[in-house]
């Protein structure tokens, strides 16, 4: 099976592609305002590679920007290939030694989140706490716990920067007992999307 994997969760871009005769792994910095060096590096393996069977894109949480190009970007090769498309946590794909590990992250508004996984799935899905919340929740871990985070949290020393890994999202993907999700794809949430609502015509 030609599979190809997409993440663009964090600031370390990568895409991976297997076959039985071709293992590729590129990863550059992930400029979140420029895409130019994903799509580079897109029309590279597709050019080398051709069309692949299966497509698993990395949903995060992390960048939404990032994570919105590499599922639109998923879709439109799924358009022209008739590949099939799957999503799967960037988080469960982290660079990790260890089996059982938490990830943390910034979730803005004075917010974190936290994450546990096991044998790359979700334990416990990305929970919001304050500072001092947080600060509880990973004070209650055992000491051997491994924690990861994305980018550097000074609050949380005890944290190791890791990035997710498309090569590993690859490998994860030619497991179908996996929880994988099916489209339509979108990034995970850790809030619920704001929609802006219309004014009435009578608030006018």
């Amino acid at each position: 099976m030609k599979i190809l994997a997409i993440e663009l969760s964090t600031v370390r871009g990568s895409l991976a592609w297997r076959d039985n005769d071709v293992d590729l792994a590129p990863e550059w910095p992930n400029d979140r305002k420029n895409s130019g060096a994903f799509f580079e590096n897109l029309d590279n393996i597709t050019k080398k590679c051709g069309a692949a069977d299966l497509i698993v894109v990395g949903l995060g949480p992390g960048s939404y920007a990032g994570t919105r190009i590499a599922i639109s970007a998923a879709i439109g090769l799924q358009i022209s290939s008739g590949a099939r498309l799957i999503g799967f946590p960037s988080i469960c794909a982290m660079e990790s030694a260890e089996a059982d590990y938490c990830v943390i992250g910034d979730a803005r508004r004075q917010s974190f989140f936290f994450a546990r996984i096991s044998g790359n799935e979700l334990m416990e899905r990305p929970e919001l706490f304050s500072e001092e919340g947080l600060k509880s929740k990973l004070a209650s871990l055992r000491n051997d716990t491994p924690i990861f985070c994305s980018e550097s949290l000074p609050l949380f020393p005890e944290a190791m920067v890791r990035y997710p890994s498309a090569h590993l999202l690859a490998q994860l993907a030619q497991d179908p007992n996996r929880n994988f999700k099916l489209p339509p794809l979108e990034p995970m949430y850790l809030r619920d999307p704001h929609i802006t609502m219309p004014r009435s015509a009578s608030s006018k």
